[in-house]
């Protein structure tokens, strides 16, 4: 019995010292590749159905660059929203109760590489949650306001 105690005991103060570094909030930035100045992180963003913001844009972060009209406040908003264990681009869960509520015919095709990362995200505003992702990642997508 004391073994047991012993064990668990040990296994507690091994799973609280990992604690902090799970929480400890979003992922470090990944430093430019020596050389090149160029990192992995880079997304293709394709815009349809907006009108004046339709087309393809490129986004390259660390440093900022690429076509994306607005790419060094779509870098700052992408580190904000990268945390350890949460996908920035993950879809709604298809058991997610939505409002009915349509925002129009617009789309949006994010690919790349984000933190290391494959994406391969699709976006649209044909109800309330599809409304909010899409809301929550400007300005990486256009404003549809």
């Amino acid at each position: 019995m004391l073994r047991r105690f012993a064990v668990t005991a040990a296994a507690s103060l091994t799973a609280l010292a990992a604690a902090p570094a799970a929480l400890a909030g979003p992922l470090p930035v990944p430093l430019p590749l020596l050389g090149g100045g160029h990192t992995e992180d880079r997304l293709t963003v394709t815009v349809t159905g907006l009108p004046g913001v339709e087309g393809t844009y490129t986004l390259e972060c660390h440093p900022a660059a690429g076509s994306h009209p607005r790419a060094q406040q779509a870098c700052d908003k992408l580190d904000s929203v990268t945390t350890w264990g949460k996908d920035p681009f993950a879809a709604v869960p298809k058991d997610a109760m939505c409002t009915a509520l349509y925002g129009g015919p617009a789309t949006a095709h994010v690919t790349g590489t984000w933190a290391g990362r494959p994406v391969d995200a699709t976006y649209g505003r044909g109800n309330g949650c599809e409304i909010s992702r899409w809301d929550n990642l400007v300005p990486v997508l256009p404003s549809a306001r």
